[in-house]
């Protein structure tokens, strides 16, 4: 007789472990789950960085930064564009002296995911404070982990897990509120084109290069007057030396004939 009841209360042992466990992996189809999610108020921060363009090697990029800092900026992707003129350029379309400025906006939303699990039935069996069996309104029993501080609503009055029996119709809802944040981060890429070079001033001298030869140099003109040394003084003394010597030649022919 006793082996006969020990094998017996083995067996509804056994029927009981497997009708929770068959309870428990149903128990996802008759909780009720609700999400919901609450946006609270945004920040905005704005970030503003200028630099000048120096150097473009392929997609590589040497920038001068506005605080006079020198940096490289490798492997550009093919798809940023830079708005320029209302015009979008690529990578490639760079050119040292352009002006370049990014603004980065960050845009800050707290949120608040909120999951409420609601869930009726009668108490079939109770384990307080860690369990519960309840059947449910389509005559299945599930069996529930009772979070810690839980508790349940029996005709209108709050009760904890001591406070069940067994046939008490019951619900319980669970609320867990999650916050999150979420950022989100834009980004503009603008550019000036480098100022043209400024015209040469009104009285510059221009440089003009020209293919013909430049012109030979004008002939010198015979000087209209004497120098100095071809006054007439030394011209009217010579003439008179030669009067002096053509008397003296005379007397001395006379002088020979007589």
């Amino acid at each position: 007789m006793n082996a006969r009841t020990n094998w017996m209360g083995v067996l509804l042992i056994l029927a009981v472990g497997a009708v929770v466990f068959a309870f428990t992996v149903g128990m996802s189809a008759q909780v009720q789950t609700t999400k919901s999610t609450t946006a609270h108020a945004a920040t905005q921060e704005v970030k503003v960085e200028r630099a000048e363009v120096i150097l473009v090697s392929g997609n590589d990029v040497v920038v001068k930064m506005e605080d006079g800092s020198i940096r490289h900026v490798s492997n550009v992707p093919e798809s940023t564009r830079i708005t320029v003129d209302g015009k979008e350029l690529g990578v490639h379309d760079l050119q040292p002296g352009m002006k370049l400025q990014r603004t980065i906006t960050t845009t800050t939303t707290p949120k608040t995911i909120t999951t409420v699990k609601s869930v009726k039935g009668k108490v079939w069996h109770i384990q307080p404070p860690s369990s519960v069996i309840l059947t449910m309104e389509n005559g299945e029993n599930q069996s529930f982990k009772i979070p810690k501080g839980q508790k349940f609503n029996v005709d209108g009055q709050m009760v904890d897990a001591w406070g069940l029996k067994k046939g008490m119709l019951v619900s319980a809802t669970k609320v867990v509120e999650e916050p999150i944040t979420v950022t989100e981060q834009q980004r503009k890429l603008t550019g000036q084109l480098p100022p043209p070079p400024p015209p040469p001033a009104a009285d510059m001298p221009i440089l003009i290069a020209a293919g013909a030869p430049a012109p030979a140099p004008a002939a010198e003109e015979a000087p209209k007057a004497l120098p100095k040394t071809g006054g007439e003084l030394p011209l009217g003394a010579l003439l008179g030396f030669l009067s002096l010597a053509g008397a003296a030649g005379v007397r001395f022919f006379r002088t020979i004939r007589g």
